[in-house]
């Protein structure tokens, strides 16, 4: 839970490296929130009917979608540096059916066991905001 939270404090910080337990705990945390979300807001729609129950989850997830935008693209542009590679590399993911496939790859890939372009490696014990 600590990298989810950690995660979210640098929500707004594009620079720096990010590992890759900080970038798939915060996305398994989530999505765990967003399905947690997500059956509370079905369930206490459908206890009103039917209809409003649907409609109610989907402002729900469209609400979490639009809140973990930011803190999501900023873990994966961060995610990019740690593999040595710019965040514009994100947009690789709008080619049709095999950009998602590269980035989710890149996502998978160990870091850069030096220091690159974007700062030093993160799983050097020491570095601020790096849970070890």
């Amino acid at each position: 839970m600590a990298w989810y939270l950690l995660a979210w404090q640098r929500a707004t910080d594009f620079s720096g490296r990010s590992r890759r337990t900080e970038y798939w705990m915060f996305q398994l945390f989530n999505f765990l929130a967003a399905l947690a979300l997500g059956l509370v807001a079905f369930g206490c729609g459908a206890i009103v009917g039917e209809k409003e129950g649907i409609n109610a989850f989907a402002i729900c997830m469209g609400m979490f979608g639009v809140v973990s935008f930011i803190p999501a693209l900023s873990i994966t542009i961060r995610r990019l540096h740690d593999i040595g590679r710019s965040g514009w590399w994100y947009f690789i993911a709008f080619v049709p059916l095999i950009g998602g496939i590269i980035l989710f790859v890149f996502m998978l890939l160990d870091s850069d066991s030096e220091r690159n372009e974007y700062g030093p490696n993160p799983k050097i014990p020491g570095r601020v905001g790096v849970i070890t």
